[in-house]
């Protein structure tokens, strides 16, 4: 079932950023639901099928628990469409203190369209400055061209191409890297 039965076609939808410390009322269940559309659509953050309820709430409540991750979700008429993790390097990397990732971004399918995108990485991006970080790295699928627009758009510079990125539907998928120089002003 799609979430965009409760957007009201008559008015414009109400978009919000926000990061997410804990789950209240549906939040999890509307998480989960938006990330398993992603997946469906070709954009998940690893996985090629949705596994188990089960499994993906396991998932989400342990990203909530680790201390260098930071959790943000995109927000459509207050349900969860989107979200983008800012990960911290471990304490024991010194050498790389400077440099934040910023992983697992996505919107659900029935969610686009609407700004949420470059709202949610910009977001990401304000956190990395907030939090001290020089630099804003990332790697993406080559398949996934709506982020790699919105990537680049923003001002990610790709520098390197991985031709055995992932594996998927019996052949070999290019990944890029990027960066973002969080010193310079846009």
């Amino acid at each position: 079932m799609s979430n965009n039965s409760f957007i009201n076609p008559g008015k414009p939808a109400k978009t919000r950023v926000e990061s997410l410390t804990e789950f209240t009322g549906s939040d999890l269940h509307d998480l989960c639901d938006a990330a398993e559309a992603a997946i469906v659509d070709g954009g998940g953050f690893g996985w090629l099928k949705p596994p188990p309820r089960e499994v993906m709430e396991s998932y989400w409540k342990g990203m909530l628990l680790i201390p260098e991750r930071m959790i943000f979700v995109a927000r459509l008429d207050g349900v969860i469409a989107g979200s983008a993790q800012l990960l911290q390097p471990p304490k024991n990397n010194e050498a790389g203190a400077a440099c934040g990732s910023l992983t697992t971004f996505f919107i659900a399918p029935w969610a686009r369209g609407h700004g949420l995108a470059p709202k949610l990485v910009g977001r990401v991006e304000a956190a990395a400055r907030e939090a001290g970080f020089e630099v804003l790295n990332l790697d993406v699928r080559a398949t996934q061209t709506r982020a790699i627009q919105v990537y680049e758009q923003m001002g990610f510079v790709r520098w390197g191409t991985h031709p055995y990125y992932a594996y998927a539907e019996g052949r070999w998928l290019e990944g890029y890297y990027y960066y973002k120089d969080l010193t310079k002003q846009d």
